[in-house]
């Protein structure tokens, strides 16, 4: 008699333990980044999310959060190693209670219903700000940041960024986007 074991689905699975793939960290620094580009005191905000959230202790001041956002390695000063489950996590909680705070911008730029020429002016003010953040932060070597920085072949790149960003928002945010972030293709 041949036994069976259960199989069990990849989505039920734990993921305890595992780091975040390599394009997931790109992709959650990326959109913290676009955050910082949709807010002018983004930077501030995450450091107060930080400490509303109960973070205090991963991340005691911003030199601390910058340092586990430059695991990165589209960035200019790359640190290596991986982040450690808490600390992703606790990105991606402050990433969705940021994205919580924009959702109104969000949704503007996503909306169909505005007219066209004042969504273009958004969307023209956020892609600005986003290139100077990218040409300030990231290294302009690496295809990944020649990509978004491209005016016509990064606009889809941009806006998935905005999309994933919406898709955070609200209940069950955290886990959608820890979901996508762990699934990041190579």
């Amino acid at each position: 008699m041949v036994q069976t074991l259960p199989v069990q689905h990849p989505e039920t699975q734990p993921v305890g333990g595992e780091p975040l793939p390599r394009r997931g960290v790109e992709r959650l620094d990326l959109m913290l980044l676009a955050v910082e580009a949709l807010d002018l005191n983004g930077g501030e905000a995450m450091v107060w999310m930080s400490e509303q959230l109960g973070f205090s202790g991963l991340f005691p001041n911003r030199v601390e959060l910058w340092k586990r956002r430059c695991h990165n390695p589209l960035r200019r000063t790359t640190r290596r190693g991986s982040l450690d489950e808490a600390e992703t996590d606790a990105l991606i909680r402050i990433l969705c209670a940021l994205a919580d705070r924009l959702y109104p911008m969000l949704r503007a730029l996503l909306s169909q219903a505005e007219p066209e020429a004042l969504t273009r002016q958004r969307w023209a003010l956020f892609e600005a700000r986003l290139a100077e953040l990218l040409n300030e932060r990231m290294n302009p070597r690496r295809g990944g940041v020649q990509q978004l920085l491209d005016p016509q072949g990064g606009a889809d790149q941009r806006r998935r960024l905005i999309q994933a960003l919406a898709l955070g928002a609200g209940p069950g945010g955290f886990e959608r986007m820890r979901a996508s972030l762990r699934d990041a293709a190579p």
